[in-house]
């Protein structure tokens, strides 16, 4: 029976890596920042270190607060079955819509899937209402915030750097701030629970202030990024035959690929819940007898496992979804490319409030399908004037309208 629901947690991890990877690397790639094999190496050591350091806590969300455990206390079985029917049904989901090319979310399914099982097993009063109005609200309102927040950065990019007549100069003297924006807007989402458990790890006995150890670092962070994106330009200015406008291409693939990396160990340690929450409620139905309502075991080997899903899909059929959201939905620029990862990720830092689960109960994914699309487009129909990528190509600036989880092919 175990071995039966493991495979099926694998099966969704891989069609959860095959799928959902697109969203922190298809810029990149759409960009030209990197190649799509390099996209992939990148986000599989990158999503794997996430899901094995940092899983657990969407896990015991999905498997808990979705869906009230208590009404399943004197038929375990029946919740058993429910968690294997989840695993199943958001896996052919996924595979379905990776197979079609459609940047769809796996939190959307497996949330969808547990609450629907919920449902119909345990009837209207066994799921969390309250929890999916707040799910459901923010299917609404962060594709607007993460389009107007891609939008308004390019506008202000556009204005204070591309359109000056020395853009290099600008960009100079914009670097620590870019850097700036880019480790709090990501280090809010990675560096608390990092530092947190870095302390746990090096210093146990060590009594710091809160949030001490995460500015040390996020500090630390910034003056290296800001001295190697330095560094990076003076080599790129020794360059000849290239505008200005390319040398400033190249710069900003340096912080979108930075930013891709952050977005894929972020997507790792919180989307692998989806594969192996399931399965770790039947495991412990199956080694206890008992309904789990207050804590989830989870075990190394289940992180291992999603982990490995994960990477497999990618590396197998990753590049399907990778190819629609960095090519076929709009191509774009590498600033564009930059701004759609602060715009996506932006929203999910303001939703996030202290002590709140690690699941996205404020917002439901920072690399949702339709938040992220949205934000691509405001980033990319923003430009008044034809830009290049990294390699100096003139992408057509024409944003192909097809909306939420299914664009135009």
């Amino acid at each position: 029976m175990i071995l039966l629901v493991s495979l099926l947690a694998f099966y969704l991890a891989w069609n959860l890596g095959a799928n959902d990877v697109a969203n922190s690397m298809g810029t990149s790639v759409g960009s030209k920042a990197v190649t799509l094999r390099q996209a992939l190496v990148i986000a599989g050591i990158l999503e794997f270190t996430g899901a094995i350091c940092f899983g657990q806590q969407v896990s015991e969300t999905l498997a808990i607060q979705v869906v009230d455990p208590a009404p399943f206390g004197a038929m375990p079985e029946v919740l058993l079955l429910g968690m294997g029917t989840v695993l199943l049904a958001s896996g052919i989901w996924l595979n379905v819509a990776t197979g079609f090319g459609w940047p769809v979310s796996s939190s959307h399914a497996v949330v969808g899937a547990i609450a629907g099982f919920g449902w119909v097993a345990g009837g209207v009063e066994a799921v969390d209402w309250h929890s999916l109005q707040g799910i459901a609200l923010t299917w609404m309102v962060t594709p607007l915030v993460s389009g107007g927040l891609a939008a308004l950065g390019y506008r202000g990019m556009q204005f204070w750097i591309l359109d000056q007549p020395h853009p290099l100069q600008q960009l100079q003297e914009w670097i620590p701030w870019l850097s700036a924006l880019l480790l709090s807007v990501f280090g809010v989402l990675v560096l608390p629970s990092l530092s947190l458990n870095l302390q746990t790890w090096l210093f146990p006995d060590l009594v710091l202030p809160t949030h001490s150890l995460a500015l040390g670092l996020g500090a630390i962070a910034l003056v290296m990024l800001t001295g190697s994106s330095w560094q990076r330009l003076t080599q790129v200015r020794s360059q000849v035959g290239l505008s200005p406008q390319n040398l400033t291409e190249q710069i900003m693939a340096h912080f979108q690929v930075l930013s891709a990396c952050f977005v894929a160990f972020a997507h790792g340690s919180n989307d692998v819940g989806n594969a192996i929450a399931p399965l770790a409620v039947i495991v412990q139905i199956q080694q206890t007898g008992a309904v789990p309502t207050d804590h989830l075991h989870l075990p190394l080997w289940m992180l291992v496992l999603g982990g490995t899903g994960i990477v497999a899909g990618l590396a197998v059929w990753g590049h399907q979804v990778i190819t629609t959201i960095g090519e076929q939905i709009t191509p774009r620029p590498a600033q564009c490319g930059f701004l759609c990862r602060i715009g996506n990720s932006g929203d999910g830092a303001v939703g996030f409030t202290p002590g709140s689960p690690r699941f996205y109960v404020p917002c439901p994914r920072r690399c949702s399908c339709r938040h992220w699309v949205d934000s691509k487009l405001g980033a990319t129909i923003t430009p008044r004037n034809s830009v290049t990528d990294v390699k100096g190509n003139s992408p057509r600036l024409v944003a192909d309208h097809s909306y939420g989880c299914c664009p135009s092919r």
